[in-house]
């Protein structure tokens, strides 16, 4: 069973269905086989748990109470977020299963169904999907933010924003760390190369850039501390 990473850590898996049974039922069994496994029960929690998980795979009921799982699916592929998803639904008629794929899932599994198919299916998807996943590892997506760090490009949804070469690096290191307080010190050093504290406000003048250029308040500001860009937060 593919439930590790080859580094050895547990491959996260996201659950989001409404049926609590049904969800803790997956979520033991899962765990059992070794995966790191996280629960939502509606879709607004199951996207803030994409953002803050971080799945290699999500299990995505079709009808969850506040919209539905081909929604999720599609917002998810409109912010180049690639995770696989398996679909779990008790619609089985074609043009459910249609727009389940056109939605961008990788596969429709329809209830009830056996524990022993999920898992096949999920080790199937994530054979297929792992391995262009790690070729990925070069994007960082927080939110409506995505970077590439070999392209040297930013998006806020799908439209590019154009940023200097320190504001770039200012930018990777803080979405590469994220709910990581950075002080002032730290980013003078990491990202300036500066050696100690210099009485200088250029922390401030490039966060402020960046903030109007991302039209964003991602990176914010912790009194007395520093900065940090925080996850978001399920609403």
């Amino acid at each position: 069973m593919t439930s590790r990473h080859a580094d050895g850590s547990p491959i996260r898996v996201l659950i989001a269905e409404d049926e609590e049974l049904l969800a803790g039922m997956l979520e033991d069994a899962l765990n059992f086989a070794g995966y790191d496994v996280r629960v939502a029960h509606t879709g607004t929690k199951a996207m803030g748990a994409v953002d803050q998980h971080r799945p290699n795979v999500i299990l995505l009921d079709v009808n969850l109470p506040d919209f539905s799982g081909f929604a999720i699916a599609q917002r998810l592929r409109n912010r180049r977020d690639s995770t696989p998803i398996i679909f779990l639904t008790a619609r089985d008629t074609p043009k459910d299963v249609r727009d389940g794929f056109l939605a961008g899932g990788d596969d429709y599994l329809t209830k009830p169904f056996r524990l022993e198919e999920l898992r096949l299916r999920m080790e199937a998807v994530l054979r297929r999907t792992l391995a262009g996943r790690a070729e990925d590892a070069h994007l960082l997506r927080i939110g409506d933010l995505t970077i590439d760090t070999d392209a040297h490009q930013v998006w806020v949804d799908d439209s590019e924003v154009t940023l200097s070469p320190t504001e770039f690096r200012l930018l990777s290191h803080l979405a590469g760390n994220p709910d990581r307080v950075w002080s002032r010190a730290d980013l003078l050093r990491l990202v300036w190369g500066f050696a100690v504290d210099t009485d200088t406000s250029l922390v401030e003048t490039y966060i402020s850039y960046l903030r109007r250029k991302l039209n964003s308040n991602l990176i914010q500001t912790v009194r007395g501390v520093g900065y940090v860009v925080r996850t978001p937060r399920p609403s």
